[in-house]
Protein backbone atom coordinates (compact mmCIF):
# COMPACT_ATOMS: atom_id res chain seq x y z
CA UNK A 1 0.00 0.00 0.00
CA UNK A 2 1.40 3.58 -0.70
CA UNK A 3 1.94 5.45 1.69
CA UNK A 4 0.86 9.63 1.52
CA UNK A 5 3.59 11.94 0.79
CA UNK A 6 3.87 14.98 2.88
CA UNK A 7 6.19 17.49 1.59
CA UNK A 8 7.72 20.06 4.01
CA UNK A 9 9.08 23.21 3.04
CA UNK A 10 13.02 23.19 4.28
CA UNK A 11 13.05 27.05 4.69
CA UNK A 12 10.79 27.75 7.94
CA UNK A 13 8.75 30.73 7.07
CA UNK A 14 10.19 33.53 8.72
CA UNK A 15 8.28 36.74 10.11
CA UNK A 16 9.02 39.61 10.64
CA UNK A 17 10.23 40.65 13.98
CA UNK A 18 11.07 44.02 16.04
CA UNK A 19 14.61 44.43 14.89
CA UNK A 20 13.63 43.92 11.33
CA UNK A 21 10.88 46.57 11.31
CA UNK A 22 13.46 48.67 12.98
CA UNK A 23 15.95 47.17 10.53
CA UNK A 24 13.13 48.48 8.04
CA UNK A 25 12.46 51.88 9.30
CA UNK A 26 16.11 52.59 9.95
CA UNK A 27 16.89 51.77 5.82
CA UNK A 28 13.38 53.26 4.56
CA UNK A 29 12.79 56.62 6.55
CA UNK A 30 13.93 58.94 3.94
CA UNK A 31 11.47 56.85 1.50
CA UNK A 32 8.19 56.74 3.80
CA UNK A 33 9.17 59.93 4.96
CA UNK A 34 8.63 61.43 1.44
CA UNK A 35 5.43 59.07 0.34
CA UNK A 36 4.29 60.39 3.55
CA UNK A 37 4.74 64.26 2.44
CA UNK A 38 3.52 63.77 -0.99
CA UNK A 39 0.19 62.47 0.01
CA UNK A 40 -0.37 64.56 2.99
CA UNK A 41 1.62 68.00 1.86
CA UNK A 42 2.13 69.26 4.63
CA UNK A 43 5.55 68.79 6.58
CA UNK A 44 3.29 68.41 9.95
CA UNK A 45 1.08 66.24 9.21
CA UNK A 46 3.75 63.90 7.07
CA UNK A 47 5.48 63.10 10.49
CA UNK A 48 1.96 62.64 12.40
CA UNK A 49 1.35 60.27 9.74
CA UNK A 50 4.72 58.65 9.54
CA UNK A 51 4.92 58.01 13.48
CA UNK A 52 1.45 56.50 13.48
CA UNK A 53 2.14 53.99 10.68
CA UNK A 54 4.97 53.16 12.47
CA UNK A 55 2.92 52.43 15.61
CA UNK A 56 0.52 50.76 14.00
CA UNK A 57 3.58 48.09 12.40
CA UNK A 58 5.14 47.58 16.03
CA UNK A 59 1.89 46.62 16.61
CA UNK A 60 1.47 44.76 13.83
CA UNK A 61 4.64 42.47 14.38
CA UNK A 62 4.68 38.57 12.82
CA UNK A 63 3.84 39.37 9.45
CA UNK A 64 5.99 37.87 6.94
CA UNK A 65 9.00 39.08 6.82
CA UNK A 66 8.91 39.50 2.88
CA UNK A 67 5.90 41.37 3.09
CA UNK A 68 7.63 44.12 6.01
CA UNK A 69 8.16 46.49 3.72
CA UNK A 70 4.97 46.73 1.96
CA UNK A 71 3.37 46.48 4.93
CA UNK A 72 4.97 49.43 6.19
CA UNK A 73 4.19 51.70 3.08
CA UNK A 74 0.42 50.56 3.11
CA UNK A 75 0.49 51.65 6.66
CA UNK A 76 1.46 54.85 5.48
CA UNK A 77 -0.86 55.41 2.77
CA UNK A 78 -3.46 53.98 5.45
CA UNK A 79 -3.31 56.71 7.94
CA UNK A 80 -2.52 59.47 5.20
CA UNK A 81 -6.36 58.50 3.64
CA UNK A 82 -7.07 58.75 7.48
CA UNK A 83 -5.61 61.87 7.79
CA UNK A 84 -7.14 63.86 4.74
CA UNK A 85 -9.58 62.24 3.61
CA UNK A 86 -8.84 62.77 -0.43
CA UNK A 87 -12.50 62.49 -2.04
CA UNK A 88 -13.46 62.94 -5.60
CA UNK A 89 -16.12 65.37 -5.43
CA UNK A 90 -13.88 67.91 -5.15
CA UNK A 91 -11.42 67.26 -8.51
CA UNK A 92 -13.54 69.00 -10.75
CA UNK A 93 -13.04 72.42 -8.93
CA UNK A 94 -9.76 72.63 -8.95
CA UNK A 95 -8.06 75.40 -11.57
CA UNK A 96 -4.49 75.39 -12.99
CA UNK A 97 -1.91 76.85 -10.37
CA UNK A 98 0.57 78.97 -11.68
CA UNK A 99 4.20 77.61 -9.69
CA UNK A 100 6.26 81.07 -10.46
CA UNK A 101 9.70 79.47 -9.49
CA UNK A 102 8.63 77.64 -6.72
CA UNK A 103 9.27 74.75 -8.45
CA UNK A 104 13.33 75.36 -8.58
CA UNK A 105 12.79 75.24 -4.86
CA UNK A 106 10.88 71.98 -4.72
CA UNK A 107 11.25 69.52 -6.98
CA UNK A 108 8.07 68.06 -5.58
CA UNK A 109 5.94 71.40 -6.13
CA UNK A 110 3.87 70.28 -9.08
CA UNK A 111 2.40 67.36 -7.54
CA UNK A 112 1.91 69.05 -3.82
CA UNK A 113 0.05 71.50 -5.85
CA UNK A 114 -2.58 69.33 -6.93
CA UNK A 115 -6.03 68.09 -5.55
CA UNK A 116 -5.44 65.78 -2.73
CA UNK A 117 -7.67 62.82 -4.32
CA UNK A 118 -5.50 63.64 -7.31
CA UNK A 119 -2.09 63.86 -5.54
CA UNK A 120 -3.50 60.69 -3.62
CA UNK A 121 -4.01 59.03 -7.00
CA UNK A 122 -0.85 60.04 -8.73
CA UNK A 123 0.86 59.03 -5.75
CA UNK A 124 -0.21 55.45 -5.57
CA UNK A 125 -1.09 55.00 -9.08
CA UNK A 126 2.04 56.69 -10.26
CA UNK A 127 4.74 56.15 -7.97
CA UNK A 128 3.65 53.59 -5.76
CA UNK A 129 2.12 51.19 -8.86
CA UNK A 130 -0.74 50.23 -7.29
CA UNK A 131 -3.53 49.26 -9.40
CA UNK A 132 -6.46 50.73 -10.44
CA UNK A 133 -8.78 48.32 -8.26
CA UNK A 134 -6.34 48.70 -4.94
CA UNK A 135 -6.43 52.40 -5.02
CA UNK A 136 -10.38 52.17 -5.41
CA UNK A 137 -10.44 50.34 -2.42
CA UNK A 138 -7.95 52.07 -0.40
CA UNK A 139 -9.57 55.66 -1.35
CA UNK A 140 -13.10 54.14 -1.25
CA UNK A 141 -14.17 55.44 -4.51
CA UNK A 142 -14.87 53.88 -7.88
CA UNK A 143 -12.48 52.55 -10.45
CA UNK A 144 -13.70 55.51 -13.25
CA UNK A 145 -12.62 58.07 -10.19
CA UNK A 146 -9.15 56.98 -9.78
CA UNK A 147 -8.82 56.95 -13.53
CA UNK A 148 -10.76 60.27 -14.09
CA UNK A 149 -8.22 61.67 -11.50
CA UNK A 150 -4.90 60.26 -12.79
CA UNK A 151 -5.77 61.48 -16.07
CA UNK A 152 -6.53 65.12 -14.51
CA UNK A 153 -3.12 64.69 -12.10
CA UNK A 154 -1.22 63.93 -15.35
CA UNK A 155 -2.63 66.85 -17.66
CA UNK A 156 -1.70 69.45 -14.43
CA UNK A 157 1.59 68.05 -14.58
CA UNK A 158 2.36 67.99 -18.23
CA UNK A 159 0.56 71.87 -18.69
CA UNK A 160 2.25 73.19 -15.42
CA UNK A 161 5.76 71.73 -16.98
CA UNK A 162 5.62 73.28 -20.01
Amino acid sequence: MLEPMHFVDEEATSYATAADFLKTLEEETHGLYLLSFLLTADHDKARQCLISAIGECVEGIGVLMDWARLWTRRMVLKHAIQMIRPAPENAHNVSFISLQGSAQNNPFATILLLDAFERFVFVMSILEGQTDQECALLLRCSRRDVMMARVLALQRQSSTAA
